[in-house]
């Protein structure tokens, strides 16, 4: 395998394995969400809050550890016959399979994309056009100058109303994240599948 793709491989699974056990964390704080939205409704008056901070650290929690998840081949799999091949034989199939992946997360990052522009306020034909935009106003003019182009941000229809481009740009990251994840799993069946096991 060329030098390049190994470098790849290890620079994905480094960065996916730090992301991946800090989020594992998370679980804590959504255990103390969850423990303070039980106590506030017996003792107190009920948090609007507890809810939807539950389903967004959830939602972090799920999207920040999936890529872990893969590099640990921790992620569910139909395993009636799997667990029973060769190394190569569930190189042959993963190198196949990993294409159907692939083609589901581009969907939903396509999805996850155009919801969040127009969660910043972006109502018109070219989300990735505003997206890439705001990244190069943002890195280049700074905060305030990125600012300028955002429109009414969408906020959730409930009492609490948290604005919803902080979670999906997290899941968009997220779903990247898998996506290079995917592609460094799929060099290394292909190394397998070459006699190199990287």
């Amino acid at each position: 395998m060329p030098s390049l793709i190994r470098s790849y491989i290890r620079t994905i699974d480094a960065l996916n394995r730090a992301i991946g056990r800090s989020a594992m964390y998370l679980i804590f704080v959504l255990i103390g969400v969850l423990l303070w939205s039980s106590t506030s409704k017996v003792f107190l008056t009920p948090s609007m809050w507890t809810l939807e901070t539950a389903q967004f650290v959830m939602v972090a929690y799920f999207v920040l550890g999936g890529p872990y998840s893969i590099q640990l081949g921790s992620n569910v799999r139909m395993d009636l016959f799997y667990g029973d091949w060769s190394l190569r034989t569930k190189a042959w199939v993963d190198a196949f399979t990993v294409f159907f992946l692939l083609f589901y997360l581009g969907v939903l990052l396509y999805g996850g994309l155009v919801s969040t522009a127009y969660s910043l306020g972006y109502f018109g034909s070219e989300p990735f056009a505003f997206l890439f935009n705001l990244g190069w106003t943002f890195l280049t003019q700074g905060p305030s100058a990125a600012g300028d182009m955002v429109g009414f941000l969408e906020r959730s229809p409930t009492a609490w109303r948290p604005w919803l481009w902080p979670i999906k740009t997290l899941l968009c990251i997220g779903i990247f994240l898998m996506i290079l994840q995917s592609l460094a799993e799929l060099f290394r069946d292909i190394g397998r599948l070459r006699g190199v096991d990287i």
